[in-house]
Parts: C-alpha cells; structure tokens; sequence
C-alpha cells in the first residue's frame, strides 16, 4: 500500500470516530448513559435511533465495566504504584472526564494516542472549554511538531500512528509512562482497522513491554454469515475494512491469539453474554424502557457480531479479575448436522418477483398464486413502509413471475402495516389481523383483502380491494403475535395467541375469532399457560396448534415448543418433549410436514453458529437440524422477519423477503425470493 492510500485510509479512519463521537452523544442526551462531557468534546449533534442507542450503550457498558474492575484491583493494594491507563485509538472519547468526576484517578493517570490530526483536535478542543480545563487542572500543550498534544498531572494526549511502534515506545516513555507499573491497555474498535501484521504487532509489543497489564479489547467478528458479509461490506464502502475476521472470526479465535501473543490469561465473550451476565435486571430494564423499540432481531445480531475481552500479564492482576467464572451463560449449541438443504434463487421472467421487504406477512391463495403484504420495504427506490400488495404466481412452465398491485376503491386503504398476520379465507379472501405502523402506533382495525380478476380474466389483472373486517367495535392492538386455525366442536376458529402492545412489552393472553363472523368467542382452554412470548411460530396440527420459541419478558429466546391440543371441552396446553432440546429462537417461520415441524431461519444467542432448519418429528420428540447451502444465492441470506410458503407436492419451501436495519450498517433487504429443496429430510427420522 502506498503512501497516499495509506493517508486516504487513515482518512476514513477517523471519521468513523466522528460518527461515533456523535453516537455516543446521543446516548447521553437520551439518558442511557451519565455522561456531560461527550457534548462538549464532540462539536454538532445527531440524534441517533433506538438501536444505534443499545448498540453503543452496551459498548459504553463493557468499557466502564473492565476499566472499573481495574481501578478497583489497584485500589485494593495501596502500597502499590501509580496505575495507568493506555487509550489506543482513544478518538474524542471522554473516559479520563468521566473517571475524574467520579473520584477514580486519585492514584491513576491517562495516556491516550491517536492519529496526530485527532489527537491535536481534542487538545484544542480541550483548551478551549473551561468544563474540561478545571477537571485536567494546569496544562501545557505541546507546539504543532510535538507528539505530546496535552499535558497535565494525570492527562497525556499524544499523537502518533500505532503501527509505528518505536515511536509509540519512545513518545510514552517521554510522556512519563512506567512500564513496570500496573497498566490497563484499551482498544475500542481499534485493532481490525490495522492490517494483521500492524495488529499483531501491537499485541505482542504490549506483551512484550508490560509485565503487568491488562489488554482490553472490543470489536467486531463473525465475518461469514448474512450479518457479518453485511458488516464488512458497509466498512469497505467507507474506505475503512476491517482487518483479520477471517483469521480471528470468533471469541475462541481472539483468545488463542492473544495467549499466542505472550498474554498468559485471556476472557472473552459477545455482547449478548456481557448484557445478560454483567448488567444488573434492574438496569437491563431501565434502558430496555426508554425508548420504544422493536428491532430485537438486529439488536441480538449487532451484539454477536462484537466481543468485548480481556487479556492479562503478571501476579498484581488476578485472570480472573474482569470476568468472574461464575457468572454463566448458557450455550445450547445445535446438535449435529443432519444434512444439508440447498437454497436457489427462485425462476422469474422478470424483476417483479423481488420482495425486497421485512416485517410482511404472506399466504398461499391457491397452489401457484402467493399474496404478500406490509412490511418495511424498498419501494419506487425509497424505504418505507410498503403499500403496495405482492403477487407471486406460477405458470404452465412452473415458473415464478411476481408483480406489485396497487388497493383499488375508494373505501378502506391499506395502511402499510408491520408484524401483522394475514389467513387465507378463500382462494380470493384474506384476513389481516393486528400489526403495527410504529411502535408507538398499533394497527387496530381487523382488515380483509379481497382479489378479483378483470374482463381478461390474467393474474395480471387482478384487482384488490381492502375492507374492514368483524364486529365494528373489535379491535386488536398486539403485533408480532400469532394466528392459527383451529376446530372446536366441527367449527372452525382462529387462534390469536402472544405477540406485544403498546403498553407490555410481552403479552400471554389469546383470543378465538370465529372465522365466519370474525367475532370474538369464549372457549375454555385448561392446563398451565405458558410464558408470554412474541416473535414465535405458530402452525395448524391435529385440530390444534403448535407454538414454537420466541422472545420472552427478558428479552431472552424461548425453546419450549407447545401444542394447544382438542379436547372435548376446549383445549389444553401441553408441552412437547425434545431430545435433543433445541437452540431458543425467535423470529422464524414454522410449517408441519409428514408429522415433522420445521422451524426455519430466525434468531437465537445462545449459539455461535448459523440458524439452519431445525426438524422435529412430533410422533417421537426427537430433534435434527439441517444447515442451508446458500452456495447458489449470491446476496446475503438473512433469514428472520421473512416469510415462507410450504409447497409439500414439489417438498419445496419458499423463503420471501426478510431482512432489517442493521445497526449503523444500513438497512438490508434479501434480494431474491428464493427455494429450499426439502427432499433431503430424512424420512426414518
């Protein structure tokens, strides 16, 4: 890499610390985090969504978490030095700020480095608010030659380049730090910006130099599947890759390296272990309950995408000092492959067929024509929500040919709805329960869509009218919920079960709608009830229905897998035992098939690995999962707010749309409808 290329990169570098400059400013202005002095480093303002907010608040917390568990180990030897702390990449970050206001640097000192530009934009910035001026205390600023940006009893600002490690060594001996005295090394999304050869080198220097240390680390991982491809794609359009995920893909992989390093000592985990293992309930609750939020899917995918570790050196600091063993967090890890299923992109003779959207519902109207609606979507080249109804059809060459169709009438118009379910009622009529427009704002009205072909009698043609559907007084405020059919007594009902609101965050109740007059009716269920869940799968067996995982109160995936089974007075809850015990999931689809219930795609964190199909015979109990070869599909397959169709005559399963915002990655939509062969499941299962 030349020189200038290097400049362009280091470029692109520092203005992703602008951008999460701005980021972490949100996250104070909103209350995640107690923070005055982020405002005043970082000039502008940007007010960040809800996810961005979690994102960096998890980050903030995993951060404050290591270097407090440092601070507290030196302040437990009072005999001993002068701890230090050592910001890689520190950015416009406000550590040495919070700390001092807290009482923490009563016998600690702060040394941050970072790209010359970077580093004298923070001195100056520094210099001229006299907030910050009265926490350093008397400075001096070095002149524009000097390395040394800022100088004060306990703050040293320096800027250099990281790959240059002897000047790094030099510059901080200068600067007054002590090798030989406990140190806390950070790196907050630092190392993956250094090609591999710069990053080891760093790793192994600070082994190599500190005898007793602390090596914090955050950054990304898992490169391979949908998210990861997604990620990396998202940093090398701004000129920015991340370095070393493939060497380094997960938190076992960035262990070894560190211990291979010199580091005796090393604990990491992903982001979803840190919040559920290292945060209080309380405080999960409090920032659960800020803001309203509905991404859970992205939330969940962001957090296994980033690992927070710590790598140790020397007697002074315990291996066990940031990350106590006993706090566990369950890994339930898929049983072995059974097979393989092999995904294609579906046969189209045009560019209709694309369903680029997520959140949509989809039915199968009569063996070749499947209807979508809703969603988040791409639509006339602008994201929204999407108001226009998708039509797959197949013709005499079985070939899929998908197109878009406006709501014709002036009555009822569709809403553009998320998270909402739609039953086929007839081969023309379909039933359009719950959803939502924002999280704040619940599709109430029940919806019935109707289709109705022109003189020329084409698909093509095909007219949609929406109308308002049951009682005139019932309404549904829940989304994310489910809808079964069930029979009671030779009648056949809807089963409306879980699902969130406005008001709770997870809901138990459920309802039965008569599927004739959509009315509301009583029928007595008995057994124990299970827990509230939303983003669960739900399928029509037996007279019943099956309810498979979802996302729980704590925002935790569910494995239970329920049968609302007939009986002569109503229905009963039964659990289903599987041996196996599955991976808790949500955001899937399900679908029974020869007496096996498949749970395709979806979202789980108790398991590093990639959600595949997971199959359960409902005859013995017994679970097998098959991975999906997406060899033949050229884009990213992101498999949670999609839908399926099951086509058992061809053993094939649709997938259409899915996708979501995906962190500060951008939004991403599946590009393809696309084909699962089932033909492989095994049949002596």
């Amino acid at each position: 890499m030349g020189p200038r290329s290097r400049e362009r990169r280091a470029g692109a570098v520092q203005s992703t610390n602008d951008s999460s400059a701005l980021s972490k400013s949100s996250l104070a202005a909103r209350g995640y985090v107690q923070d005055a002095f982020v405002a005043l480093l970082v000039p502008g303002t940007a007010r960040r969504a809800p996810l961005i907010h979690r994102g960096y608040y998890v980050r903030a917390r995993a951060v404050r978490h290591c270097v407090h568990a440092f601070l507290r180990q030196a302040r437990a030897c009072p005999e001993a030095p002068r701890s230090q702390i050592l910001s890689l990449g520190a950015g416009s970050d406000s550590l040495y700020f919070c700390l001092k206001t807290d009482g923490l640097l009563a016998r600690a000192a702060v040394w941050e480095v970072d790209f010359p530009d970077v580093a004298r934009r923070k001195a100056e910035r520094i210099a001229e608010t006299p907030e910050l001026c009265a926490l350093t205390g008397p400075f001096q600023r070095g002149n524009p030659a000097s390395v040394l940006c800022f100088e004060s009893l306990d703050y040293h600002i320096l800027g250099l380049d990281l790959r240059q490690l002897q000047e790094l060594d030099e510059a901080l001996a200068s600067a007054g730090l002590d090798v030989t005295t406990p140190t806390l090394l950070l790196a907050e999304a630092v190392l993956t910006y250094l090609e591999p050869v710069s990053a080891a080198s760093l790793i192994a220097w600070a082994a190599r130099r500190f005898p007793d240390a602390l090596f914090v680390v955050y950054e990304q991982m898992k490169p391979q599947d949908a998210f990861g491809q997604f990620m990396l794609q998202h940093f090398q359009q701004l000129n920015s890759p991340l370095h070393g995920l493939d060497s380094f893909p997960d938190v076992e992989a960035q262990r070894c390296r560190f211990l291979q390093a010199g580091w005796t000592a090393c604990s990491a985990m992903d982001m979803n272990e840190f919040y559920h293992c290292f945060l209080p309930a309380e405080e999960r609750w409090r920032i659960e309950n800020l803001e309203p939020f509905d991404e859970f899917e992205e939330w969940h995918l962001k957090c296994a995408h980033y690992f927070v570790l710590a790598a140790s050196r020397g007697d002074t600091l315990p291996q066990t000092l940031v990350f106590p063993p006993a706090e566990v967090f369950p890994r339930v890890d898929p049983a072995s492959p059974s097979g393989v299923l092999d995904a294609r992109i579906v046969t189209s003779d045009n560019q209709g067929s694309t369903l680029k959207t997520f959140g949509h519902a989809s039915v199968l109207l009569s063996p070749g024509i499947i209807l979508s609606a809703g969603g988040f979507g791409e639509q006339e080249r602008r994201h929204c929500r999407v108001n226009k109804f998708h039509l797959l059809s197949r013709n005499s060459d079985s070939e899929w040919k998908g197109f878009h169709i406006d709501s014709w009438g002036t009555g009822t118009q569709w809403d553009g709805r998320l998270y909402h379910t739609m039953t086929r009622l007839s081969d023309t009529q379909v039933l359009v329960l719950g959803g939502r427009l924002s999280p704040v704002n619940p599709a109430l009205s029940p919806l019935q869509i109707h289709l109705f072909k022109n003189e020329d009698n084409s698909t093509e043609s095909l007219n949609v009218t929406v109308t308002r559907a049951g009682p005139g007084n019932f309404t549904l405020s829940c989304w994310r919920h489910s809808t079964t059919e069930v029979s009671y007594k030779n009648q056949k009902y809807l089963f409306v079960y879980g699902g969130r609101s406005v008001l709770e965050p997870v809901l138990s109740d459920w309802h039965f709608l008569h599927v004739g007059t959509i009315a509301p009716v009583k029928i007595p269920v008995e057994g124990e009830a299970p827990e509230a869940r939303h983003s669960h799968s739900a399928c029509s067996w037996q007279g019943g229905a099956l309810i498979a995982g979802g996302l729980g109160a704590s925002e935790e995936p569910l494995n239970s897998v329920l049968f609302l089974r007939p009986i002569s007075c109503g229905f009963f809850w039964e659990s289903i035992d599987i041996q196996p015990p599955i991976t808790p999931r949500y955001s899937h689809t399900a679908h029974v098939l020869n007496e096996k219930l498949l749970l395709v795609g979806g979202v789980w964190i108790h398991s590093s690995l990639v959600p595949g199909v997971t199959v359960i015979n409902l005859t013995t109990g017994l679970s097998s999962e098959y991975q999906i070869d997406t060899t033949c599909v050229p884009r990213p397959l992101m498999l949670h707010n999609h839908t399926s169709i099951l086509l058992p005559e061809e053993q094939q399963l649709l997938l259409l749309g899915g996708g979501g915002n995906c962190f500060s990655f951008g939004t991403y939509f599946n590009p393809h409808t696309v084909t699962l062969d089932l033909s492989s499941l095994s049949v002596g299962q």
